[in-house]
């Protein structure tokens, strides 16, 4: 045992860096919920890191770590890295085309969002769609995913998929067909959402690499009455590969992270 009291201040910063390390971006008040750190002072602790270059504000969010963090030799996983590389790429593309773009990671039977630019877009049908689960067979982003992956990893996923309860996943009991619109997702480059989910709107995505494995997928969303799938193809798929291949330029080029 220590002879000495711990520092309070020293204490708090390490719980701010555990609970931040758990979501790729937080808001002060789940901070607060997880830590008991009252509001005032984490946004005090917070802004010291941020000033040092640990975290990252971003503006009607939250917070999010940054890969300084593996100075330290701490969990910086694989989706807090995969958001700090795409978020500025991902805003600056909202920002020119108006449409809200999103990221999604694989997280057993479903695609989650962990990174949108909802509140920055003036065209945006939700608030908010930060850890939304979305179907890896029917959804545009959860099929670019799947259709690029690991082989093993799509079966896996897939099997996960049958065994859940979302009604969308029924889809994956049509094996056939299934696999027929992964080829030609794989073959095309870019996937759609199914069209007879949520007709209203719809979302082209591509798949987003780290070198040769794919980490996750981006989709931009845009409402179906004001173009056809085909317009938004040839309008918005190049952007969106080429935020796709910044991102993989990006993620190849960060060092390894120091913890498996």
């Amino acid at each position: 045992m220590a002879s000495f009291p711990p520092v309070e201040a020293v204490v708090r910063t390490l719980r701010v860096l555990e609970a931040l390390n758990t979501y790729p971006v937080v808001g002060i008040a789940q901070l607060h919920r997880q830590t008991g750190i009252p509001k005032p002072s984490l946004v005090r602790l917070l802004q010291t890191l941020a000033g040092e270059g640990y975290v990252r504000h971003e503006p009607r969010r939250g917070y999010m770590l940054t890969s300084r963090v593996r100075a330290l030799a701490s969990g910086f996983h694989s989706e807090p890295r995969i958001v700090e590389v795409l978020a500025p790429l991902m805003d600056a593309l909202t920002a020119e085309v108006k449409w809200p773009v999103a990221l999604a990671v694989p997280d057993s039977d479903a695609a989650v969002i962990r990174y949108s630019t909802v509140p920055r877009s003036p065209l945006a049908l939700l608030h908010s769609s930060i850890d939304m689960r979305l179907s890896l067979v029917t959804r545009g982003l959860g099929l670019a995913y799947l259709a690029f992956c690991d082989p093993d990893e799509r079966e896996i996923l897939i099997g996960m998929a049958l065994q859940s309860g979302d009604p969308e996943n029924a889809v994956a009991r049509q094996r056939k067909a299934l696999d027929a619109t992964l080829e030609l997702v794989r073959r095309q480059g870019y996937a759609l959402r199914h069209p007879k989910v949520r007709p209203v709107s719809n979302t082209l995505a591509v798949p987003v690499f780290d070198a040769n494995r794919a980490v996750g997928a981006i989709g931009l969303t845009w409402f179906s009455s004001t173009m056809p799938a085909s317009e938004a193809v040839e309008r918005y798929l190049a952007p969106l590969q080429t935020v796709a291949a910044h991102a993989r330029a990006a993620l190849i080029a960060l060092p390894a992270d120091p913890v498996a």
